[in-house]
């Protein structure tokens, strides 16, 4: 009984983890991105 209680805490635990973990990934290639075409935008409206 314990056995299966543990294993389900610790597979929700590790659902939890990886999504946080894909979050912040997301978060920093978006950051990242954001970046890019902020300075691209910046160069191209200095051309003008």
């Amino acid at each position: 009984m314990w056995v299966a209680v543990l294993l389900i805490l610790a597979l929700v635990l590790g659902g939890v983890g990886l999504f946080v973990e894909a979050l912040r990934w997301v978060l920093i290639i978006a950051l990242v991105l954001f970046l890019i075409g902020a300075v691209m935008g910046w160069t191209k409206r200095k051309v003008v």
